[in-house]
């Protein structure tokens, strides 16, 4: 039954029992019949209910509203059901595990993002509390990530530069920076930022626009964030040399590196202790894996060593190391955004929703894959649409999905956002507590964290040898992604990016691979007659194959191979047209279709799949040779949904009997292109091998 049927009757239509999907006759599905249960086609009378009465389209049920307000809040699905014997112990466990890594991240990427330390602790509260109520992934951990984290540092690099914040010392020509301002108008531009953020995150979400991650390759996701992380790097090297270096922004702007020899001597010998330790701890942790209740929190050890040698030793006077400051504690109240900040960060603010939406949505579906449960792409946009929205009321960062956190999060027992919650929790006690205690803390040493960090993004570099060999498109996807991103700032090089990898598919469809498939002796395996020597075409029959789906573009190269490989005494070709594609062209099309036929004396008739009632044109007596010879069978377009070439395809009531010629269709690909039909003869013995299809 159709969810909405408890109302007073507006107007009756037919109900697919497999997918509720309405038409107004009785027997006939909508047209291309994907939503026939499987095995049952278009049409038959067992895939339709009796007639439903549906509500006033301006009425909504109950049920219906009960179902809106479960998809909007998933919690409400999950949590009456959790097993609290079985889950709970290992959420604790994980809870606590990545809150430990939160902290020292946020402190880390806070400073990447150019903003006070204590914004990175707000970020690893609010937005990951929120996701709980409204994410539909029990393992990704969100919170501050480096990928967004420096593309916000460019936002704040550009806009509020040192230079703007410079006040002159009294009785000299001499100015001092005033970081109390500039991290005062910073929180402000950021949180506006990510205000904007959450805006186009829910705007997508709503308008079920999660399918834009799907122009975002991976190739060209890990050659992103692959540049991105060279960009980190390169950003964190003032904090390792203990410089101050002006900020720089736009083309180039990662190339103009100054004053290292000024380096401080303590600061580097800090930073270069830290990494070499975190490191070390990080690879033991690894090897030993399987023997340790969780991963050794060596970032934290690390933090609390450094502050208390820095406190006790007096690194800040005595060696003029820098370090992060004041923490204030407690909760900030809510501060409405600066909107006229608007109009100058929309473009920073839309990239940093489809690249955050973009790693969300890929943990998402691999973890889910790996433990048998499903993401709600567009839920997934809302959420973390709500996570920016809110978080930037309260000061702070855009966030988005961490793979450490998240290994760490699975692999410690985690079964649920229980884990997040306890995650949470870590932090708010860090907030109102014990944050005040890190104010000795040396820049050095997050910024050591921040780069030992990177070092699962610098691994993407094995790519180039990976994609060499597999995909040489691909590959050239990742590297000018990756130049691109280097060489221009990153809301730049993503546009460059995307825009390539679309003209690289458009490259694709307009030089496809055409080949004639010949048969494995002795198998029903199908392959390309050039590349395999012991394959042998049927006799009467060519099968053509393209590797790309045809549209108007590459219609006529399509026409131009097909005939090129035809033109050798073929009788018979059944050629199918796409009704709704290339409904413009395909007038003219016909035309010189029957005018190129005439010439070769080639019959063609228009194809039917299996299971729709064949037109006149197709019934073997009007066929002018009762028993015609094996034909040649080519599609030029998408017939029908991908779905019904996933499943076998049943026997029809409409096909003719055994001792007549049939037709049936016969998969070729996972892109069901090139379609094919066949003609079963049984007067003389031959027949075309039932369910035949390529097996590559």
């Amino acid at each position: 039954m159709h969810p909405c049927h408890a109302r007073p009757l507006a107007h009756t239509l037919w109900c697919c029992r497999s997918c509720y999907s309405l038409t107004p006759h009785t027997a006939e599905c909508q047209p291309g019949g994907e939503c026939c249960a499987p095995g049952i086609p278009p049409g038959h009378p067992r895939a339709f209910s009796s007639p439903v009465a549906l509500p006033h389209p301006s009425r909504c049920s109950c049920a219906a509203a009960k179902s809106l307000l479960f998809r909007f809040l998933p919690i409400l699905s999950w949590l009456p059901r959790y097993p609290v014997r079985d889950w709970l112990l290992g959420d604790i466990v994980s809870g606590f595990s990545v809150g430990i890594m939160h902290l020292p991240q946020g402190l880390a990427y806070a400073l990447l993002a150019g903003v006070p330390p204590v914004t990175g602790l707000y970020s690893s509260f609010y937005p990951v509390f929120l996701y709980f109520l409204f994410g539909t992934s029990r393992h990704i951990s969100v919170g501050p990530f480096a990928v967004i984290s420096v593309m916000i540092g460019s936002v704040t690099g550009s806009l509020m530069p040192d230079s703007n914040f410079m006040d002159p010392v009294n009785g000299t020509n001499e100015t001092v920076l005033n970081e109390a301002r500039r991290d005062s108008a910073r929180v402000e531009l950021v949180a506006t930022l990510t205000i904007l953020v959450g805006v186009f995150q829910m705007a997508l979400g709503m308008l079920q626009f999660g399918f834009v991650v799907t122009y975002l390759s991976e190739p060209l996701v890990r050659g992103y964030t692959t540049a991105a992380a060279v960009q980190v790097l390169v950003s964190q090297l003032k904090y390792v040399f203990g410089v101050e270096v002006a900020e720089q922004s736009g083309p180039l702007s990662m190339f103009a590196v100054s004053r290292l020899p000024q380096t401080n001597v303590g600061a580097l010998v800090t930073s270069l202790i830290a990494m070499a330790a975190i490191l070390a701890v990080k690879l033991l942790s690894a090897k030993f894996a399987s023997k340790l209740p969780m991963p050794i929190p060596i970032e934290l050890i690390t933090i609390i060593v450094s502050t208390g040698i820095s406190y006790g030793a007096g690194l800040k006077a005595k060696f003029g190391i820098s370090v992060v400051g004041d923490i204030p504690s407690g909760m900030k109240p809510p501060v409405a955004p600066n909107v006229s900040y608007f109009g100058q960060v929309v473009g920073n603010a839309f990239a940093i929703a489809v690249v955050g939406y973009a790693i969300c949505i890929s943990l998402g579906k691999i973890f889910a894959l790996k433990h048998g449960y499903k993401v709600n792409s567009n839920q997934e946009l809302i959420a973390l649409g709500i996570c920016n929205f809110v978080g930037g009321f309260f000061q702070c960062f855009s966030i988005s999905c961490s793979m450490s956190r998240t290994l760490v999060q699975e692999t410690t027992g985690g079964n649920s956002q229980v884990a997040g919650v306890i995650a949470s929790l870590v932090i708010l006690v860090t907030i109102l507590k014990i944050g005040q205690l890190f104010q000795d803390l040396p820049k050095a040493i997050l910024a050591a964290i921040i780069i030992v960090n990177l070092k699962g993004m610098f691994k993407q570099f094995t790519d180039i040898r990976t994609l060499w060999r597999s995909n040489r498109i691909d590959l050239l996807i990742w590297l000018v992604t990756f130049v691109a991103t280097l060489l221009l700032n990153l809301d730049m090089g993503l546009g460059v990016s995307v825009a390539f990898a679309l003209l690289t598919v458009i490259f694709r469809t307009q030089m496809p691979r055409y080949s004639i498939l010949g048969q494995v002796s002795n198998t029903d395996i199908y392959r390309d007659v050039g590349e395999y020597n012991k394959t042998e075409e049927i006799p009467g029959v060519k099968i053509f194959r393209s590797s790309a789906t045809v549209y108007f573009a590459n219609a006529e190269l399509y026409a131009e191979a097909l005939k090129e490989k035809v033109r050798q005494g073929q009788r018979w070709a059944h050629v199918a047209h796409s009704g709704k594609a290339l409904k413009k062209q395909k007038k003219q099309q016909e035309k010189d279709k029957k005018e190129e036929a005439k010439k070769k004396k080639v019959h063609l008739c228009q194809m039917f799949p299996s299971g729709v009632p064949s037109s006149p044109s197709l019934s073997p007596s009007l066929h002018p040779y009762p028993h015609p010879p094996l034909s040649l069978h080519i599609s030029l377009g998408l017939l029908l949904p991908l779905s019904l070439f996933s499943l076998p395809l049943p026997s029809s009531p409409f096909l003719p009997a055994p001792t007549s010629p049939s037709l049936s269709l016969i998969p070729l690909s996972r892109l069901a292109l090139p379609i094919f039909q066949r003609w079963t003869h049984t007067g003389n013995g031959s027949s075309f091998p039932r369910g035949w299809e390529t097996q590559g």
